[in-house]
């Protein structure tokens, strides 16, 4: 009876794991995605505005903030993974305090957004 109970509390261990190295992934990604999309905008806005000369950008408050959040919240989604990969035990204070933390920026951004074209 004590083996059947160790060989099921090991294999849950290791499902547990499995679905802990799966969300710091899919977090490590989405970070990726966010600093994937800033560079894109970043290059599309170079190439076109200072090397090709088709378009004239300006930085205004919009684009600003678009490039603030973007960066901002790659940071935080590669820092929420490094925290999930050495604290595996807080995993849901951590993603409770993650997501506190990017509604509170969401609402900083667009409500400074909104002030500076008030």
């Amino acid at each position: 009876m004590s083996t059947i109970k160790k060989k099921k509390s090991l294999k849950q261990k290791e499902y547990e794991l499995e679905e802990d190295i799966k969300f710091e992934r899919i977090i490590k990604f989405l970070g990726w995605i966010f600093l994937i999309v800033l560079f894109i905008y970043l290059g599309g806005w170079f190439l076109l505005d200072y090397l090709l000369d088709i378009m004239n950008f300006e930085l205004a408050a919009p684009a600003f903030a678009f490039i603030v959040f973007n960066g901002v919240n790659a940071a935080f989604s590669f820092g929420f993974s490094s925290m999930v990969k050495n604290n595996r035990e807080k995993k849901k204070s951590l993603l409770f305090d993650w997501l506190i933390a990017e509604l509170l920026l969401c609402v900083f951004a667009i409500f400074s957004v909104a002030a500076y074209q008030w």
